[in-house]
């Protein structure tokens, strides 16, 4: 049996819809074929600490793409503030019951440190905790790691919402973090440890 025919208005309509359906699906294939995802930027140039302070006692050293942390108390911050980001780092305790911790949105104030400052735990036996100053927020869910294994961070920072990955499996969300901007640190608390491939996505970088 033959189709029917269409009229001239038909058609008309036809060709109006399939544009507008081209019309709705073209920012779905600019998501899948536009311009990637922006890729996090150095946080330490693995030959000197540029960009960086040591803080009140703690002992800092870099060589070979690495930061030592050779002991003391007092901590490494960066010359920046910053307030949503994406850190991306690694880090590995050099001796048996290995402590120190990753700051964020810290104030430079405080001996050796601020006293609620917010910290996440790299203590051998607490590894990822969340703490402000010496409470625990949210306790580790992560086994003791020996020394001297390497270690990925993935810290996200948006408004006062914080996440942490630890060797890419997702451990934690936490809802309420203040203050909005401060500096990134390492801890000093007078273990030996070492840190490599810092990087970071800083959110508010394009905020007007």
């Amino acid at each position: 049996m033959a189709g029917a025919l269409t009229s001239p208005n038909q058609e008309r309509r036809m060709r109006i819809l399939v544009c507008w359906m081209v019309l709705a699906i073209m920012p779905v294939f600019r998501g899948i074929a536009g311009e990637p995802d922006p890729t996090p930027a150095a946080l330490f140039n693995g030959t000197n600490l540029d960009g960086w302070v040591q803080m009140n006692g703690g002992r800092f050293t870099a060589t070979n793409g690495i930061i030592h942390l050779e002991g003391g108390q007092g901590w490494l911050r960066t010359q920046k503030e910053y307030g949503d980001f994406i850190l991306i780092a690694e880090w590995r305790g050099m001796n048996t019951n290995y402590n120190s911790g990753v700051f964020i949105r810290a104030p430079f104030t405080g001996q050796p440190w601020a006293p609620d400052i917010w910290q996440i735990n790299t203590k051998q036996t607490g590894i990822g905790e969340l703490l402000a100053g010496s409470k625990k927020i949210i306790r580790s869910v992560t086994k003791p790691i020996p020394p001297g294994e390497w270690v990925s961070f993935r810290i996200e920072a948006r408004g006062t919402n914080l996440t942490l990955s630890v060797n890419e499996d997702r451990v934690w969300e936490f809802h309420a973090l203040k203050p909005a901007t401060g500096y990134i640190g390492l801890q000093a608390e007078g273990k030996p440890f070492e840190f490599r491939n810092l990087q970071i996505l800083d959110l508010n970088a394009d905020s007007p």
